[in-house]
């Protein structure tokens, strides 16, 4: 691609995107076609172009992408995901300058909520859910790669923390049939998912595991809370035990970790680390060895032991 186009795919790429926000939240690839539309058509032929639905006669249909993460009763559907960017992602975004400038989250300039981030994921119910099911489809396409980067043949029990909807605690039971996992996480999570443990990591006592993992968590939060939460699991932890951690790790070249760093930033208070920043927190807490490996997924993994 030549510089210019380059340049000019950029200017549009947003298009794309918003694009596709807009037809899943019509339900677009539910095989809905709403009356009230008067332009539907062109959203449609817009999709048909970005090969997301195919025309057959007058009609569109899926294609084979979107009938696996674009319906939104597909098992890999990654609607929910796609719901967060449009309604929260979306307009916070329009502000980055002011979060470059500022060096803070965007969520009271966009919406004008104070408090804890995680308090705006959850600020409702139906916020919660569709949080955990983006979360849920993401997870999907990363957790068995994650899980499956190291040997984890010799740990008994993981509890993951802050593990959602336990997409990975299932890739680790499906992986290793011998271990028995379990998550941790919010009491407003754990009503919604029976089976959960509910606490706080921060705060609260954490369940006994050998190994634990922390998947998408590092990321949202500052330094010194990280060292506050990652000194609290090598407390926890027995001689060998384990914390597999499960992140973007950030390179020079790696464009899709730039890119959820600046998300970082516009969304959280936390940032994407590389390999060598890992390792040094871990090793600040006590971990003595730690490895980390690139999975070809969305998420690489680092596992530090005790």
């Amino acid at each position: 691609m030549t510089t210019s186009n380059i340049v000019l795919d950029l200017i549009e790429a947003f298009r794309r995107s918003k694009t596709m926000f807009a037809a899943v939240e019509l339900g677009i690839f539910d095989g809905r076609r709403p009356a009230d539309c008067k332009e539907l058509a062109r959203l449609l032929d817009a999709c048909v172009a970005l090969g997301l639905l195919e025309k057959q006669g007058d009609r569109y249909v899926n294609s084979e992408v979107a009938d696996k993460y674009l319906r939104s009763d597909s098992p890999e559907t990654l609607t929910g995901y796609i719901r967060y960017s449009n309604s929260a992602l979306y307009p916070m975004w329009g502000h980055l300058e002011d979060a470059v400038r500022e060096g803070t989250n965007r969520w009271k300039q966009t919406f004008g909520l104070d408090g804890p981030i995680f308090s705006h994921f959850f600020r409702t119910e139906e916020a919660m859910r569709e949080f955990q099911r983006g979360m849920h489809g993401f997870g999907l396409l990363s957790s068995p790669a994650v899980v499956s980067a190291f040997d984890l043949g010799r740990f008994r029990r993981l509890v993951d923390l802050g593990g959602g909807t336990g997409h990975l605690a299932q890739a680790a039971r499906e992986r290793y049939p011998q271990l028995q996992a379990a998550v941790f996480d919010l009491p407003a999570v754990a009503r919604a998912f029976p089976g959960t443990i509910a606490g706080d990591f921060f705060t609260d006592p954490l369940p006994e595991a050998d190994l634990y993992s922390l998947s998408r968590i590092l990321h949202d939060w500052s330094e010194p809370k990280i060292r506050t939460l990652l000194s609290k699991i090598h407390a926890a932890l027995s001689a060998g035990g384990g914390l597999l951690i499960a992140e973007k790790l950030l390179d020079e070249h790696y464009l899709a970790a730039h890119m959820q760093s600046l998300n970082m930033l516009v969304v959280t208070e936390g940032r994407e680390r590389t390999a060598a920043e890992y390792e040094a927190l871990l090793r600040g807490a006590g971990f003595t060895k730690i490895d980390s490996r690139r999975t070809g997924a969305p998420l690489d993994a680092v596992l530090a032991i005790k």
